[in-house]
């Protein structure tokens, strides 16, 4: 399997009480199928690899995917042929439709041309560690996390789901690792980073693949900026993108994370092999990227 790309973090109790058996139960009225040729979206849960349950289960490990489907109508064609269709109706009538006339009318040629839309599918990976009470989702958007999530709590009942909260901003620490020109056991800092004004300028400065200067580092930060993005090495093992949001984005496996197995026989122990890497490796970079922020807050 391809290692997450994202993490947008949430919090579940460690030693969670479920099974994966409940949570295949759970999942499967939600089990997605294809729309009808009316419906514009459709939205459920799949199966994360090919002839393999909803819940995929590796070395108490557990990942599960969203399977959606989006018909592309755009606005610019509703429109056109809504137009000529507002111009036949006033050559027919001799006056034009009205503006309540001419919504019912765009209605009605969306509905006619919903049929022939363009269907575009998309998955979104979940990864649930009962163990130490991890659940990430894949994706760079929190708006998706969060859907993703909404959709996950209606099929669940009474997850005990929440926030990652931190006891230091991100911000803050970022910051000074800049300003001290130090990052913590573990991490060395790479060359991304973004630095925001704090007052109404709303200014910002972007390094990408640059040098990070540190002189010019603590001139913008004494200046009012501070760190809001910042790209960060763990380990020697996997790099990544460390956000104001706690969201850790642009993941990467580094050479020592990616060699092949010689003795793996086939796809199936090849994508569990890796599955159980990953999630190996990632939650002890979160228990470090957590320890670096001032450990876990209290409820």
């Amino acid at each position: 399997m391809t290692w997450f790309k994202n993490l947008q973090l949430y919090r579940l109790p460690k030693a969670w009480a479920f099974t994966v058996d409940q949570l295949r139960a759970a999942l499967a009225p939600a089990k997605f199928t294809q729309p009808t040729s009316a419906e514009l979206l459709r939205e459920g849960w799949a199966a994360p690899r090919p002839q393999c349950e909803l819940v995929h289960a590796v070395n108490q490990q557990w990942l599960i995917q969203l399977q959606t489907e989006k018909k592309l109508l755009p606005a610019t064609v509703i429109n056109q042929v809504a137009k000529a269709r507002a111009a036949d109706m006033e050559e027919a009538q001799g006056f034009a439709p009205g503006k309540k006339a001419m919504k019912e009318l765009k209605e009605r040629v969306a509905d006619e041309l919903l049929p022939r839309a363009f269907p575009v599918q998309s998955t979104t990976r979940v990864w649930i560690d009962p163990v130490n009470g991890w659940l990430a989702v894949d994706t760079a958007s929190p708006a998706k996390a969060d859907n993703v999530v909404k959709l996950l709590l209606k099929a669940v009942d009474r997850m005990p789901l929440e926030s990652l909260r931190v006891n230091r901003s991100p911000v803050g620490v970022m910051t000074e690792w800049l300003q001290a020109d130090a990052a913590p056991a573990g991490f060395t800092v790479d060359r991304d980073a973004t630095l925001r004004a704090t007052g109404e300028s709303k200014a910002q400065v972007k390094y990408v693949r640059h040098e990070l200067e540190p002189n010019d580092l603590r001139r913008h930060i004494a200046a009012g900026k501070q760190c809001a993005r910042l790209a960060l090495t763990w380990n020697s093992k996997i790099s990544f993108v460390l956000d104001e949001t706690l969201a850790i984005k642009s993941l990467k496996p580094l050479d020592v994370l990616q060699e092949t197995d010689k003795t793996t026989r086939n796809d199936a122990e090849r994508f569990d092999g890796d599955f159980m890497l990953m999630t190996g490796e990632l939650a002890k970079l979160l228990d470090d990227v957590v320890a670096a922020l001032g450990g876990e807050a209290s409820a």
